[in-house]
C-alpha cells in the first residue's frame, strides 16, 4: 500500500501512533510531504534520525526543512560560538524567518546532536526532492509540500519555482487541470472549522495537512483508495 502525510512538526508520538494504526510495515511505502521538524517536542530531529534508516519512506521537502537548510551554517563550531550581531543581512533574515516560524526546538535539538550525526541529517535533506509522482491503481497523482503556485496546465513540473512548491497556499477554487495534487502547508481549518482534524479533498486535489503545527493530529492517507485515516483521542493514550 501507498501511504501519504504531511506536516508531522515534531509530534513523533503522533506520527508513531498512525503508522501503528494502518499496520505499517515494509511492504508499504510513505510519502511525507514535508515539515516534518519544528514547533513540538525536539523540532523532529527524532524524526529526521528515524528517516534516515528507512528504506521505504521518502520525504519531500517542506517550507521548513528548506529554511532549515539555509541556515546550515548556524551549526559549524566556530559560528555557534560566535555573536549573531556579526552575521550579514542575508544570513540574519534566513535566521530569523527560520526562528519566527518555530525552529527554536529544532535548533536546540540539532545543537545537542554530534557533528556526524548533523551532517548525515543535512545531506539527506539535501537530496529529498521538491515534489513527486506516483502511479497507484491507475492514478497519477504529483506530491508536494504546499501546491503549485502561478499554475498553468501546460507548465511541466519541473520549471516550478522552489518558492510556488513550499509556500503556496492554494484556494478551494484552484483548478489543477490535468493533474491530481496531494499536497499539506496549510492547515485545513484555516479554511473553516467545518475542516477541522478533516482533510479536503476538492476535484484536483487533496489537503492533508489537519493542523498537527497547532496541536492537532496529523492523518494518513492511503493513495490505493483514498481512505483517509485519522487519530483520536484514544489512540493517543497509553497502551
Amino acid at each position: 500500500m501507498i501511504y501519504v502525510t504531511s506536516d508531522i512538526h515534531g509530534r513523533f508520538d503522533y506520527f508513531k501512533k498512525l503508522l501503528k494504526k494502518i499496520k505499517f510495515s515494509n511492504k508499504d511505502y510513505l510519502f511525507i510531504l514535508g515539515d516534518v521538524i519544528d514547533r513540538h517536542h525536539d523540532g523532529g530531529v527524532s524524526i529526521l534520525k528515524w528517516l534516515l534508516v528507512q528504506p521505504n519512506v521518502q520525504l519531500i521537502l517542506g517550507n521548513h526543512e528548506a529554511m532549515c537548510l539555509s541556515c546550515e551554517w548556524l551549526f559549524d563550531e566556530i559560528r555557534s560560538k560566535k555573536d549573531l550581531s556579526t552575521l550579514d543581512n542575508a544570513k540574519l533574515k534566513c535566521y530569523m524567518n527560520w526562528r519566527h516560524n518555530g525552529a527554536e526546538p529544532t535548533m536546540k535539538a540539532l545543537r545537542e546532536e554530534t557533528a556526524e550525526v548533523r551532517e548525515d541529517i543535512f545531506d539527506y535533506l539535501k537530496d529529498c526532492p521538491l515534489y513527486d509522482t506516483v502511479h497507484v491503481g491507475g492514478r497519477e497523482f504529483v506530491l508536494v509540500h504546499g501546491g503549485l503556485g502561478n499554475f498553468a496546465p501546460d507548465k511541466p513540473l519541473s520549471s516550478y519555482e522552489p518558492f510556488d512548491l513550499l509556500w503556496t497556499r492554494p484556494s478551494l477554487e484552484i483548478e489543477y487541470t490535468g493533474l491530481f495534487v496531494i499536497l499539506g502547508h496549510t492547515p485545513t481549518s484555516f479554511y473553516g472549522t467545518q475542516y477541522r482534524h478533516r482533510m479536503i479533498k476538492t476535484p484536483t486535489f487533496c489537503n492533508i495537512d489537519t493542523g498537527a503545527a497547532q496541536g492537532y493530529f496529523p492523518m494518513m492517507l492511503r493513495l490505493d483508495d483514498m481512505k483517509p485515516f485519522y487519530l483520536t483521542e484514544a489512540d493517543t493514550l497509553p497502551n
